[in-house]
């Protein structure tokens, strides 16, 4: 039970984490449901740096138990990062081209901008779904993940994972029309690739928290 080779455990710590990212994700909505309150915001503060920093704890702990053959630096391949971000940067106008073109819908948190729209709600949004829960968004749907279900060293292992990294992901973001949980899915699965080939967990918060920043900033 205390160890991530433990299944029954695990599932445990799993459900915990879970629990702590839906404290957060409520805590936002509970802060944008109105006119921003300052204690809300403070609220906001203590949760969301409370789970952040019992997810890094957690994570960085568990990578002891596992032997890993490299971890790639954050700009360890350039190239590769610069050809990502360009290419989410990308996709992401497309996305809004088409959104304000209604071929496609808008997310949650633009639906509720759009009705409250105020300088301090859109810095929030920066904060929030720009930063803060894409990277705890990665620590569930890739980092922890992989370490409890997918340590094989195998290409179906990869590919699986790739999968369910991506669901897992799309799930995360709470939008479930068929086109936005689709590509949801779609970047989380990149973001998985992009963890197993840098085997580190910088990589695809980078790039979540770029896709979240654009998101936001295309509103």
């Amino acid at each position: 039970m205390n160890t991530p080779e433990s299944r029954e455990g695990n599932l445990f710590r799993y459900a915990v984490y879970v629990i702590g990212y839906l404290l957060v994700v409520g805590v936002v909505k509970l802060v944008t449901c109105k006119t921003l309150n300052i204690w809300y915001l403070i609220l906001f503060a203590l949760v969301a740096a409370m789970i952040l920093l019992f997810y890094i704890y957690r994570f960085n702990r568990e990578q002891r138990f596992f032997e890993r053959l490299f971890s790639l630096p954050w700009l360890g391949d350039y190239g590769l990062t610069v050809g990502l971000t360009l290419g989410i940067l990308a996709s992401k106008i497309l996305v809004a081209y088409l959104q304000i073109n209604k071929r496609i819908g808008l997310y949650g948190f633009q639906i509720n901008y759009l009705k409250h729209e105020s300088n301090s709600l859109f810095w929030f949004m920066i904060v929030t779904q720009g930063i803060i829960l894409p990277i705890l968004q990665e620590f569930l749907s890739t980092g922890f993940l992989f370490n409890y279900a997918f340590r094989k060293n195998t290409l179906a292992t990869g590919i699986v994972g790739i999968i369910c990294s991506g669901l897992i992901f799309a799930v995360l973001n709470f939008q479930f029309t068929p086109t936005l949980f689709v590509i949801n899915a779609l970047y989380g699965a990149l973001f998985a690739w992009a963890y197993l080939y840098s085997q580190t967990l910088w990589m695809p918060m980078y790039l979540a928290v770029i896709a979240g920043l654009l998101t936001v900033i295309m509103i």
